[in-house]
């Protein structure tokens, strides 16, 4: 079983052959196992707390499809699964000393230990989704912290996924809102995905965009029913995670459906917030915020008419690559992700002898800008109010982030990563800390929201 658009995307994916979409997957997942790497043992890698909630039954469904089941590879359940690499080397070196293919069952974490430990010896993986908390079960790149600093690595997506539906809708619900977190960011990124396209700097693929873009309002319409644990509701907001990932998978990057406010994300994580709670504070949780975070400010941008900008005046007072450096690194109090940060900036400072050009090119696109993002996006009180509904995190107090920090995060996001959203926009006409304190200004979003 699967779905159609589901059906669709698999004929661009590089990587996943298969998926079993539906009710019922999770006793299907030792014959899609088979089917997929027929005559290979399956190591089976599971936490405690997956393991509880279906680690007998994938065992069982596997042998029962006459697959060779060797001893499981069992995470502890409590302190929770970190997606840190030192996870991920002794189950590399596990998995390397045998001829098996893992069978995943977990969600995020656990599905990035297992996709990078399984591509760095160059073997395909099948996962079992035990929650619908993220996007990356089938995407390109594992997101996983190495030397302080978190990045998404190179390796393969899995070749197949089991998809049960009934599993989902049981999973906590803080699990489902952290999902909804995550696919609700795709909203401000296909704006900034959109204000790279037109700058020439990262072309849309519009097969890609489609995987993403019109399913998103559909899988995200139902914040309520989900908090309810509605099957149709769950169902449709998988399918939407499913197709994010399928379409990093096709692009070979993260770019569909990641954008600035994941970035919000990856800063706190790096700086490890919430990291030693229990359970720890979830990557969703954190992006929705990140959503919310972006949206305003895409709000304050949507009104802006960048004719009076100068681009020779932008260009008399660019920063020169020292100097830029330096603004980076001051921006953060972390050595490692201040040296990271400083690293991925250069991947897209432009020079100062095309810094006018640059300038010119942005007041050249922006007409096009404002009028191909005005439909894709949705104020902050909007998706603040659909996360509230999920249950999900739509203010820094709800996580113990004061509004100083979130203030410092907007200015450290524009820097952690080499891609281009629309706060380099803002960074290269100048604008970018008038913009970043109206938010906190009396007037603004922030200031107006000052407690959830």
């Amino acid at each position: 079983m699967t779905s159609d658009l589901i059906d669709a995307a698999l004929l661009t994916a590089t990587d996943t052959r298969a998926v079993d979409f539906g009710r019922g997957a999770v006793d299907r997942a030792g014959a899609l196992f088979a089917r997929t790497f027929p005559g290979t043992p399956a190591l089976v890698v599971a936490d405690g707390n997956t393991w509880e909630a279906v680690g007998e039954q994938v065992t069982a469904s596997l042998a029962a499809a006459g697959v060779e089941v060797l001893e499981p590879f069992v995470f502890p359940g409590r302190p929770t699964l970190y997606a840190d690499y030192s996870n991920v080397v002794p189950l590399r070196d596990h998995l390397a000393a045998t001829s098996a293919s893992i069978c995943a069952i977990g969600s995020g974490t656990l599905n990035d230990l297992c996709k990078l430990a399984s591509g760095e010896l160059d073997r395909g993986y099948l996962v079992v989704c035990t929650a619908a908390s993220q996007d990356g079960y089938a995407a390109f790149g594992a997101s996983i912290t190495r030397d302080g600093f978190k990045i998404t690595r190179t390796c393969p997506a899995p070749a197949a996924l089991s998809v049960d539906l009934d599993v989902l809708a049981a999973a906590p619900p803080r699990l489902t809102a952290t999902g909804f977190g995550d696919l609700i960011e795709k909203v401000p990124a296909g704006a900034d995905w959109v204000v790279a396209d037109e700058l020439g700097i990262e072309p849309i693929d519009q097969a890609v965009w489609n995987l993403v873009q019109p399913p998103l309002r559909g899988a995200l319409s139902d914040p309520a029913g989900l908090a309810a644990g509605d099957l149709t509701a769950v169902g449709r907001l998988a399918e939407g995670l499913v197709m994010s990932g399928l379409a990093m998978q096709a692009h070979q990057s993260s770019r569909p459906a990641s954008g600035a406010g994941h970035n919000f994300s990856h800063q706190w994580e790096m700086e490890g917030h919430g990291l030693d709670w229990e359970p720890p504070l979830s990557h969703g949780m954190k992006v929705g915020l990140g959503t919310v975070a972006m949206c305003a400010l895409f709000s304050v941008v949507r009104s802006y008419d960048l004719s009076g900008v100068d681009p020779d005046e932008r260009a008399a007072h660019w920063l020169t690559p020292e100097q830029d450096d330096a603004r980076v690194r001051a921006l953060h109090t972390v050595p490692v992700i201040a040296e990271a940060a400083a690293g991925q900036s250069r991947g897209k400072y432009v020079p100062v002898a095309a810094a006018a050009e640059r300038v010119r090119a942005i007041k050249r696109a922006w007409p096009a800008i404002l009028a191909r993002i005005e439909p894709l996006l949705i104020t902050a009180d909007e998706a603040a109010g659909m996360l509230r509904a999920v249950g999900g995190v739509y203010h820094p107090q709800q996580i113990g982030v004061s509004m100083r920090r979130l203030r410092q995060t907007y200015y450290q996001a524009q820097t952690i990563r080499s891609r281009y959203t629309v706060l380099d926009l803002l960074w290269e006409v100048g604008l970018l800390d008038d913009t970043v304190t109206s938010l906190f200004a009396p007037g603004g979003y922030w200031a107006d929201h000052p407690e959830p």
